[in-house]
């Protein structure tokens, strides 16, 4: 496809991250800029989390949705900033030496010792994590640190811009804040030069031409003049928000919802110092599995080790692609469906007209190079195995053995491999650990009732009078004919269901997984026992009618 081209298709598509990067087009037609700088933040006081993978991933997509409508005529940059000049207000909780790092509260992070003994501050290792999993991504971004921007004078222009804006700021910021608050507030937080400690203390004074601030340490009432640049004073965080668009020309940037008013705060005081606010939208905010928000400093919901233990990094980006904008449960419960989701994005991409391509998902997860869908060859032709197939083979099994499927797999697809089908290796090795974390203690097994049994014996024989090379639609429509006779599982509300020709309810199905596996769904059951075997999903079903497979759980 030309550049005319996809750009062109660029220009009417409606996923989201065209219509941001459309917004910034607008906003350069303005500014007349020749480079756009989109910025993320992160704030080091507790470990990365998802939240924090999923700004830097959005943020690259609306990144690279940019360059398909500008076609790389106009430079980007995007800068992942660590706030860790913040003060540390309290020890996380899922951290280890957690009472050593109590003893420095109040200190920047980049001055409170690593709990994990390995970098030169707790700063240090959270930031290294976090670029190291940014890295693992292959995001292409630039690191820049608040500590080393304020110690390098890279901020002491904007800084003393900010202090001559000082009553103009206040005047802002002061109506939000409680009254008791709003008594001692001050933009600029002065570091103490005895304790180190990031002081929150009432401003006696500000001489912009000297570019310094005189303050009394609560404690002793000793009095200070501090020059607010060189590091030895940082901002509040929302004048900090602002100073940095202003001092590095963000153009774009997103937040999480809980941050409305904080942006809008921080956009009247970069108006102030004189920048237009960058553009960005909020996003919705990751819930764990009790419905709470996610919190670093908790360590609650998924990490992103633990998401990578049992799915692909592709599907994570998947996850942040989808409604970025209505709240998500972000559980291990939603892994399985993520995966699968992603498999049929990339399964339907090559036969996708562009414009339809660049509203799929694996355009914007690949930066528009999604690759091809490995396959099974087969005698029904090419089949993609879904996650939920192999968790259900893991079920049958009983085995978290990568070896025991791709035994299934190859008497399936003989020329199938590790070594020639990598990514299915690394599906069935995600899949196996998911089975045997989340699936093997949860699964509940029944006996069937007089109608299940009468219908699962139809099925056996019905397999057994098949060829062994039977295709997953044969045996998909052979099920169906077996089920739509039985009164408790037609349906009549089907598309094309007539009295004399029924339809065949998810119950059915519903009921040969929960006897079979123990589980309340699965994949398509013909597809299934395709891949698992006539004979063996016959001798399965013997062993679920003599009550074997509950005896056994």
């Amino acid at each position: 496809m030309s550049l005319q081209s996809l750009r062109e298709a660029a220009e009417v598509s409606k996923a989201w991250p065209f219509e941001e990067a459309r917004k910034l087009i607008a906003r350069l037609e303005r500014s007349k800029k020749s480079e756009v700088i989109f910025e993320t933040g992160y704030g080091p006081s507790g470990l990365p989390h998802i939240g924090t993978f999923g700004e830097v991933a959005r943020t690259t997509m609306v990144r690279h949705a940019f360059r398909a409508l500008t076609g790389d005529t106009v430079r980007t940059r995007l800068i992942a900033f660590s706030d860790d000049m913040d003060g540390l207000r309290k020890a996380p909780d899922n951290i280890p030496n957690r009472e050593m790092v109590s003893r420095h509260l109040g200190k920047p992070l980049t001055q409170v010792p690593d709990p994990f003994g390995e970098y030169a501050s707790f700063a240090a290792h959270n930031n290294a994590r976090l670029r190291s999993f940014l890295d693992q991504f292959g995001f292409d971004y630039e690191f820049m640190s608040s500590t080393e921007a304020y110690t390098s004078g890279r901020f002491d222009a904007a800084l003393i811009r900010t202090l001559e804006k000082f009553d103009q700021i206040q005047a802002i910021m002061l109506p939000s804040l409680r009254e008791e608050r709003a008594a001692t507030y001050s933009p600029f937080l002065p570091i103490h030069p005895l304790t180190g400690i990031v002081m929150q203390a009432p401003v006696l004074g500000h001489d912009a031409k000297a570019g310094t601030i005189r303050w009394r340490d609560p404690d002793t009432n000793e009095e200070f003049e501090t020059p607010v640049t060189g590091g030895r004073c940082k901002l509040q965080w929302k004048p900090d928000w602002a100073m940095r668009w202003y001092a590095l020309g963000v153009d774009y940037e997103m937040a999480g919802k809980d941050l409305i008013d904080s942006v809008k705060l921080s956009s009247r005081i970069a108006r102030t110092l004189g920048a237009e606010p960058p553009a960005g939208f909020n996003y919705e905010l990751f819930l764990d599995e009790n419905g709470q928000k996610i919190s670093k400093s908790k360590g609650n919901g998924l990490t992103i080790e633990e998401w990578l233990t049992y799915a692909s990094p592709e599907s994570l980006s998947l996850f942040m692609f989808q409604k970025p904008m209505a709240a998500k449960r972000l559980y291990f419960d939603a892994i399985p469906r993520t995966v699968d989701d992603y498999l049929g994005f990339l399964e339907t991409y090559p036969d996708q007209p562009w414009k339809e391509r660049l509203g799929n998902p694996a355009w914007h997860i690949h930066s528009g190079e999604p690759p091809a869908p490995e396959t099974l060859e087969h005698g029904d032709g090419p089949q993609t195995v879904s996650f939920a197939m192999l968790l259900n083979l893991a079920a049958v099994a009983n085995s978290d053995n990568p070896a025991v499927l791709w035994g299934f797999l190859q008497r399936y697809a003989p020329s199938a491999s590790p070594e020639n089908h990598p990514r299915l290796d690394s599906l069935v090795r995600y899949a196996v650990a998911y089975f045997r974390d989340f699936v093997a203690p949860k699964k509940r097994y029944r006996l069937a009732d007089a109608v299940e049994r009468e219908a699962l014996l139809a099925v056996s024989g019905k397999l057994g009078a098949m060829p062994a090379k039977a295709s997953a639609e044969e045996i998909q429509h052979a099920l169906y004919d077996i089920a739509r006779p039985i009164p408790r599982y037609q349906d009549l509300k089907a598309k094309g269901a007539t009295e004399a020709r029924p339809g065949v309810s998810n119950d059915f199905f519903n009921m040969v997984y929960a006897v079979l596996l123990g589980e309340e769904r699965g994949p398509r059951l013909g597809s299934f026992i395709a891949l698992y075997g006539l004979a063996e999903t016959r001798a399965l079903i013997d062993r679920a009618l003599a009550g074997d497979l509950v005896k056994a759980a």
